[in-house]
């Protein structure tokens, strides 16, 4: 499965960004999907997640009402929209899916900077 992410860029604090997520390959095999974020200095931690099948999402709770997570499943496509952004928003955002083997990829991750 290769995964690639787009959409990000530079955004004044609260602003909006949509960031993509294009799979392609076993996309057949994907169980879910995911997005997650490093920040400079900090471990890479999990913002949202959606099962591939029925749609059920997860947020960190840092993220809760301002992004939302969805996906195209005929376009291999997920997505987050991300609203109200804070500084503390500022990270590299990664795409990750899990496939039914077990096994997981990643994105080469998309920078998304909030400026005060």
């Amino acid at each position: 499965v290769q995964l690639v992410e787009s959409g990000g860029g530079l955004v004044q604090a609260g602003g909006s960004l949509r960031l993509s997520c294009a799979a392609s390959g076993r996309t057949f095999s994907i169980n879910s999907m995911a997005w997650y974020r490093q920040a400079p200095g900090k471990g890479r931690e999990p913002v949202a997640s959606i099962t591939y099948g029925a749609g059920i999402t997860n947020y960190a709770d840092s993220v809760k009402g301002r992004f939302t997570i969805s996906r195209d499943n005929a376009k291999n496509t997920m997505y987050l929209q991300m609203n109200s952004l804070k500084p503390e928003d500022t990270a590299v955002y990664y795409c990750n899916a899990w496939l039914a083997t077990g096994a997981s990829y990643w994105g080469q991750g998309t920078q998304v900077t909030v400026s005060s």
